[in-house]
């Protein structure tokens, strides 16, 4: 986890565009942006992903989201933000730190969301259960 880009760009080992940083997070200008203002927020503390992350991190990191997103919109001249963060490798995750993008969107049309799908009849329920049962 040291050597990841983002631990770098904490260290100041690699440059960036640092728009905001505290004593628990910092955010950046994302360098392969989705759309312009494209901004990545990150523990400074090396997490993976949500799966490790303690509350406090967490907490940390979505003070921060919110702290700048409206930046963000108001920056690019956007009408919202789409914030995204993937965990784990099958939902898409490349850094193997915790982030979540701030993406600033003009129009709807600029994003499309994932396909939706209907449960199989009973579905629905067994799989709640277990979420369910699976909450510690």
């Amino acid at each position: 986890m040291e050597d990841t880009i983002f631990m770098k760009i904490i260290r100041r080992e690699i440059p960036a565009e640092i728009v905001y940083e505290d004593a628990d997070t910092i955010a950046f200008l994302d360098v392969k942006p989705t759309a312009p203002g494209h901004t990545l927020v990150v523990p400074k503390k090396p997490v993976q992903n949500i799966f490790d992350a303690d509350d406090e991190t967490l907490a940390a990191v979505m003070r921060t989201v919110r702290k700048i997103s409206p930046a963000v919109r108001d920056a690019v001249g956007a009408h919202g933000v789409h914030i995204n963060s993937n965990h784990g490798e099958a939902a898409g995750q490349i850094v193997f730190h915790l982030h979540f993008h701030i993406i600033p969107r003009h129009s709807r049309d600029e994003f499309r969301f994932w396909p939706q799908n209907d449960y199989l009849k009973g579905d629905a329920a067994t799989i709640a259960e277990k979420i369910r049962i699976g909450i510690k």
